[in-house]
């Protein structure tokens, strides 16, 4: 943690500003950030945050772009070059998974108020939405992709929040891996090839 006295220059103000939300984020959840909770966490001014960040909607923002990227990587990571419904199922899993190792920042990705106007944001949430259009539509070339794309997404974004929200037991990662695995297979019996 920054001394005190350190609070005038910063070397890279607006990822010190991200870093301290979502470290916040972290340790109180939502209603503990603000614009001075992260100036004094990041160890600037209180009024430094705001020559990156209009408000806390704009640095939420930010901090949810970062998480987007991040779960971009952990689906990618769970299959590069996705091709069917089982390839499918691990990209799931690794979603859900990412929500579990990661509550807070999930919950400002999707639950809390965001600057729609922040390209940053759009970009990240764009990627999401493509990467999950390109899997259906590697996995499902002839099904009307949008449709499904969002049946899938909207199915695993579900499942995430009833194991982060303690609705589905997530204590045991098998046991949650398996559950996903069943709830992709039906959607493949109703609409993906096999």
């Amino acid at each position: 943690m920054p001394k005190p006295g350190d609070t005038y220059h910063h070397g890279d103000l607006r990822a010190a500003c991200v870093r301290a939300a979502r470290e916040l984020l972290e340790e109180n959840g939502s209603a503990a950030l603000s614009l001075r909770a992260v100036a004094r966490r990041a160890g600037v001014s209180p009024t430094a945050p705001y020559r990156h960040y209009a408000d806390r909607d704009a640095l939420v923002s930010a901090v949810a772009a970062e998480g987007y990227r991040e779960l971009t990587g952990y689906l990618a990571e769970a299959h590069p070059t996705p091709t069917n419904s089982n390839d499918v199922s691990d990209v799931a899993i690794a979603y859900v998974r990412f929500a579990l190792d990661h509550p807070a920042l999930f919950r400002a990705m999707f639950s809390e108020p965001c600057d729609p106007t922040s390209p940053e944001r759009q970009a990240a949430t764009t990627a999401i939405r493509e990467y999950v259009a390109n899997l259906v539509h590697q996995v499902a070339p002839d099904s009307a992709v949008d449709p499904l794309s969002t049946a899938v997404w909207a199915l695993v974004h579900g499942l995430a929040f009833l194991h982060l929200d303690g609705k589905l037991d997530a204590s045991d990662p098998d046991a949650v891996a398996t559950r996903i695995r069943a709830a992709v297979n039906a959607i493949r019996t109703a609409a993906l090839p096999a």
